[in-house]
Order: C-alpha cells, then structure tokens, then sequence
C-alpha cells in the first residue's frame, strides 16, 4: 500500500510541470523612463514571444515612459516607435497608457497612437495585473 501511494505522487509529480508548460506567460512590463527604456522594453517584449509566442502581455506606461506610444515618437537611434508598436499590437501586446500622467502633463489621447488603451492610474493597474497573476518585469 505504501509503495502503491508514493507511485502516486511520483505521478502527480510528474504531470505537474507539463501543465504548467501549457499555460501561456502573462507579463506586464512597466515602462516610465523615457525613450531609451521604452526601446529596451520593446526589444524585450520582442524577444519574450519569440521563445514564448502565446504570452499575454501588457505594456503599462506612466510619466515619461508614456512619450514612445506618441505619434511621431522615435527612439534615441532616430527609428519611430510605431512600426514596433503596431507589429506588437498585431502579437496581442496590450499597450497602456496612464490617465493622471496625461493629466499631469497637459497631454490629450489624440497625441497617442491608436493602438493605446487608457487607464485611470498606471501603477494602480500594475498592481491589478500583479494580483491577477501577471508577473512584473521593468527593463
């Protein structure tokens, strides 16, 4: 019976991982630097669905990490964030935007690109994506 009742859990163990590897990567990358961090976290976020492409990822922006999702908006080599933008938006990258930072900053929607959602508090929605299991990476 006792050996009946570790091949069981040697069992359990062993499908265990194989269903963890089933589940798609939920990340929410935090970008409020700037230009040059809004570049990284891209080139990040690129490389995350190249290893794993199912991932369900959501960018959330706030104070100066908001300037890469503007129109007309390049990066620090002179490239316009769009193209980037729109391809990951094409992947299923969700791309937030925080309200009071508009706000703080005389910024109106239409400044942004279309592919922009926008949130009422950007660290509020980190913390709301983090509850719902979305692990936190700031490049």
């Amino acid at each position: 019976m006792k050996s009946l009742a570790v091949a069981a859990l040697l069992a359990l163990f062993a499908v265990t991982p194989a269903r963890a590897q089933d589940k798609p990567d939920r990340v929410v990358y935090h970008l409020n630097l700037g230009l040059e961090q809004a570049a990284n976290g891209l080139r990040n976020v690129r490389n995350h669905l190249e290893v794993s492409p199912k991932a369900e990822i959501v960018v959330v922006a706030h104070a100066a990490g908001v300037e890469f999702l503007m129109k007309g908006a390049k990066s620090p080599r002179g490239n316009e964030f769009r193209q980037d933008v729109e391809d990951l938006d094409l992947q299923g990258v969700k791309f937030e935007v925080c309200s009071i930072t508009l706000r703080e900053r005389n910024l109106q929607r239409s400044q942004f690109l279309p592919q922009v959602k926008f949130v009422p508090s950007g660290v509020v929605e980190l913390s709301r994506l983090q509850r719902e299991g979305y692990a936190y990476i700031k490049p």
